[in-house]
């Protein structure tokens, strides 16, 4: 039991030691992942709609 109980002294003082991100990093970050997100998705969009073409071109149908 012992073990047990330092185990938890030691998370304890871990966690204290941690920086959680405040609100604004939290949103910055949201921000810059999901304009990243959307711009690649925007151009694996286009990269397929080109290849699509292409291989419709090649095939004739």
């Amino acid at each position: 039991m012992e073990k047990l109980t330092t185990y938890f002294a030691h998370v304890k003082q871990e966690i204290q030691k941690v920086i959680f991100p405040t609100k604004v990093q939290v949103r910055q970050a949201f921000i810059a992942v999901f304009i990243v997100v959307t711009v690649i998705s925007i151009f694996l969009a286009l990269v397929d709609m080109l290849m699509s073409a292409i291989v419709s071109t090649a095939v004739g149908s």
